[in-house]
C-alpha cells in the first residue's frame, strides 16, 4: 500500500555511520552489550544492536529494484512525486535461536516508548518472546515497528490503567510518563497510571507466578539532602508541587509492589533509574539531553534554566538496560540505583553537547558559528543535585556504566541529524 506525505530530499541508503569505533570510560572498545550473569545471558554484538536505530526511515526508489533487505526499511521515498511507498515485506533483524525450555514469555508495559523499545530490541534479539503494552500517549510504533510481524513479537494497544490478562514469565512495568511536559500535562492520569497501572500488572504477576521488575526513578528522592544518594535514603520531596503527581506515583508505585511482595510473596525487583539518554529520546519532550542536541544542531543558543549551577549524572541508554536486565535475573529483592556516577553541572554539560555537535559537524564537513548559552528562570521543584550512590549495583550485579558522556552524546547526535535530515524531526 502507498501514503502520501511530505518529505525532504532523500537520505543516503544504508545504516549511518556504519562500523564506528565506540570506546568505553576505561578507553576499551565496547564490541558487546549486556553479560552472561545469574543464568541469563544477555550478551549481544553492538553493531547488530546500532543498526536498528541508526538504519534510515525510509530509502531512495532507485534502490527498489532489489537490495531493500540491505536496510530492513519499509518504504521507499519517490522523489520525483514527493510520496512514500509502504509494504509489509521486510527482512527481520536476527535474533538467537533458543529451545522453548530456555525461551521466555516477557511482558514489556511502555514497550514503545525510549526506554522500553531499546529493552525490547535486546530481549527480541535474545531470542525471547516480546509482548509489548503500550497507549502511545508518548510512546511510538515506529521505535519498535522493524519488530510488527515477527512469530516472536506481539504489540498491543492498550492502558495499563484497565485490566489485562496474558500467560508471562516475567514482567517490565515501564509505563507512564517520564519528562514533565507529559506528566504535568494531566497529572491525575499520571498519579493513576502510577497507581492502577502498578496495581493491575502486580494482579497480573501474583496469578501467573512472573517475575516482576518496576522501573522506579532517582525523583523518589526528590531534591536530596543527601549527596550521592543511596538507596536507603527516604527522600525529601514536595508532595503538592508540580512534580508531585511523578514523584509521589512512583513512590506509592513502590509500596505497593513491596506490599505484594511481603503480602502476597510475588517476586518483585525496583530499579531506580537515573537521568538517561540516548536514540529514540523524543527531542520535544523537555529534557536537558535532547534540548541541547536539537538546539545545537540547529544553530539555536542553548537554553539553560536556572543559574546552570544545579547538577545531574547522565547514563547512556544501553547501561540501563544491561542493568534492569542484570537486576531481573539476579535474586536482588531490594530497590538498586542504575546511573551514571558522572556528575555535571548543567552548564558543563551545555558546553560538552555543544564540543560535540561542533566536532561532528566538522567531522560531516560543515562549518557552524559557536553557539551561545541563554538562562532563563528555573521551574518549580527542580533538584540542586542528583548523583546516584551505585555501591548495590557494583557489589550485587556485578554492574557499573561502560558508556562515557561524550561517547553517548556523540551518538545521539548522529542520530538525530540523520533524522533531521530525513524530515522525521
Amino acid at each position: 500500500m502507498s501514503a502520501t506525505t511530505a518529505a525532504p530530499a532523500a537520505p543516503t541508503n544504508g545504516s549511518i555511520d556504519e562500523g564506528r569505533v565506540i570506546l568505553g570510560k576505561d578507553g576499551k572498545q565496547i564490541v558487546t552489550v549486556g553479560f552472561n550473569r545469574f543464568g541469563f545471558d544477555s550478551e549481544v554484538p553492538l553493531e547488530a544492536l546500532r543498526q536498528l536505530y541508526l538504519r534510515p526511515q525510509y530509502i531512495k526508489a532507485n534502490a527498489e529494484a532489489g537490495n531493500t533487505d540491505e536496510t530492513g526499511a519499509k518504504a521507499i521515498y519517490h522523489p520525483s512525486d514527493g510520496t512514500i511507498s509502504y509494504t509489509t515485506l521486510s527482512r527481520f533483524p536476527p535474533v538467537k535461536f533458543l529451545p522453548p525450555s530456555e525461551r521466555k514469555r516477557i511482558l514489556v508495559t511502555g514497550g514503545a516508548g525510549f526506554v522500553g523499545s531499546h529493552l525490547v530490541d535486546r530481549l527480541m534479539m535474545l531470542g525471547h518472546e516480546v509482548t509489548v503494552l503500550d497507549n502511545f500517549f508518548t510512546g511510538s510504533r515506529t521505535t519498535v515497528n522493524h519488530w510488527v510481524g515477527h512469530p516472536n513479537f506481539e504489540m498491543v494497544r492498550h492502558d495499563v490503567v484497565e485490566p489485562f490478562m496474558i500467560e508471562c514469565d516475567q514482567i517490565y512495568h515501564l509505563a507512564c510518563p517520564a519528562s514533565p511536559p507529559h506528566y504535568q500535562y494531566n497529572a491525575v492520569k499520571t498519579i493513576k497510571t502510577s497507581f492502577m497501572g502498578t496495581l493491575n500488572m502486580l494482579g497480573l504477576a501474583k496469578r501467573t507466578k512472573a517475575r516482576f521488575l518496576i522501573s522506579s526513578t532517582s525523583e523518589v528522592y526528590g531534591d536530596p539532602e543527601v549527596h550521592p544518594q543511596p538507596e536507603d535514603y527516604w527522600g525529601h520531596v514536595n508532595p503538592i508541587g508540580i512534580r508531585a503527581c511523578y514523584d509521589e506515583g512512583k513512590r506509592v508505585a513502590e509500596t505497593l509492589t513491596y506490599g505484594y511482595h511481603r503480602q502476597d510473596n510475588v517476586d518483585v525487583r525496583v530499579v531506580r533509574i537515573f537521568n538517561t539518554y540516548g536514540p529514540r529520546m523524543n527531542p520535544y519532550d523537555g529534557r536537558v539531553v535532547s534540548n541541547f542536541i536539537i538546539q545545537a544542531l540547529k544553530g539555536e543558543d542553548l537554553t539553560v534554566y536556572g543559574d546552570g549551577t544545579q547538577t545531574r549524572s547522565f547514563q547512556y541508554v544501553h547501561d540501563l538496560i544491561d542493568g534492569m536486565i542484570a537486576l531481573m535475573n539476579s535474586s536482588e529483592t531490594r530497590p538498586v540505583n542504575i546511573g551514571n556516577t558522572d556528575e555535571f553541572t548543567i552548564g558543563e554539560f551545555a558546553e560538552v553537547v555543544a564540543e560535540v555537535v561542533a566536532k561532528v559537524q566538522k567531522e560531516d564537513g560543515i562549518e557552524v558559528a559557536p553557539v551561545k548559552i541563554v538562562y532563563k528562570p528555573l521551574p518549580g521543584d527542580d533538584p540542586q543535585r542528583r548523583r546516584p550512590d551505585t555501591t548495590r549495583a557494583k557489589e550485587v550485579l556485578g554492574w557499573q556504566p561502560r558508556w562515557s558522556v561524550r561517547m553517548g552524546v556523540e551518538e545521539m547526535v548522529r542520530y538525530y541529524k540523520a533524522k533531521m535530515a530525513q524530515g522525521a524531526l
